[in-house]
């Protein structure tokens, strides 16, 4: 079994095309470097260059549709287990077949992806309705997330616009790095150390706006003065809210 061992990053992954393609040897398996590799494997260490990856890019964009390009980057986010394989396939058949790929729902690589791609989405969509934010003394406002997938990269656009005026970060903790936006662009950002309650994901109160703590209770107070307990129905509750993000929100906070 030949192996493809690249270094985790999407432009990686298509310079493992390149060179497949190129050395006309095709990987059963594309890996990370701190994979331990199965006895009497073999292995080819790809080393990930712009050019090739761009190369490839400009071969998809005459095969495939700009969003079933975008498709490819937001399952490559997912970091499923095996992805990386099922995108070589599918590139693979992109640029050898004859007719588009898109559609073909019967070849196992496009249905799969197509399954990747909405639980990818669905966890965007989670983190834009789900991310609450803290407003810092300096005027910063932070947020924490733990999404399943690194799909932080998904959302800059549209915290940017949504929270143009202000400057904020939010800090994917499971991965270990951020996006900080300064009023003109989002940068990545990464903290040696983060003072922060693992259980709830809220800085300590000497680093609060003066306001800030006055304002989470505020809010709670008001979401207990308009449920009508009554009709509280927690299995829908989670159907709609994933439990694992209650620890982040403050409504649910005691």
């Amino acid at each position: 079994m030949l192996y493809f061992i690249y270094d985790k990053t999407f432009e990686g992954l298509l310079t493992c095309v390149f060179d497949a393609f190129f050395r006309k040897e095709f990987p059963q398996r594309i890996v990370g470097e701190n994979v331990q590799l199965p006895l009497f494997s073999e292995s080819f260490r790809v080393i990930t260059d712009d050019t090739k990856s761009e190369r490839v890019l400009n071969a998809l964009r005459k095969k495939i549709s700009k969003s079933a390009l975008q498709m490819l980057f937001v399952t490559y986010l997912s970091e499923l287990e095996g992805i990386e394989i099922v995108l070589f396939r599918y590139i693979q058949k992109a640029l050898t077949s004859e007719t588009c790929i898109e559609m073909n729902f019967a070849d196992a690589d496009v249905l799969e992806l197509s399954k990747v791609y909405k639980k990818v989405t669905r966890e965007e969509e989670n983190i834009r309705q789900f991310v609450r934010f803290q407003k810092t003394a300096d005027g910063m406002f932070f947020a924490v997330m733990e999404p399943v997938h690194n799909v932080l990269p998904l959302t800059a656009k549209f915290f940017k616009t949504r929270y143009a005026d202000q400057q904020w970060i939010i800090y994917d903790i499971r991965r270990k790095y951020g996006l900080f936006y300064d009023l003109n662009t989002v940068e990545t950002v990464h903290f040696e150390r983060l003072d922060i309650s693992p259980e709830t994901g809220k800085l300590s109160p000497e680093k609060l706006d003066e306001y800030e703590l006055a304002f989470q209770n505020m809010w709670k107070d008001y979401l207990k003065a308009v449920t009508i307990h009554q009709r509280r129905n927690l299995k829908l509750q989670k159907q709609h809210l994933p439990v694992r993000f209650w620890k982040y929100l403050t409504e649910k906070q005691s």
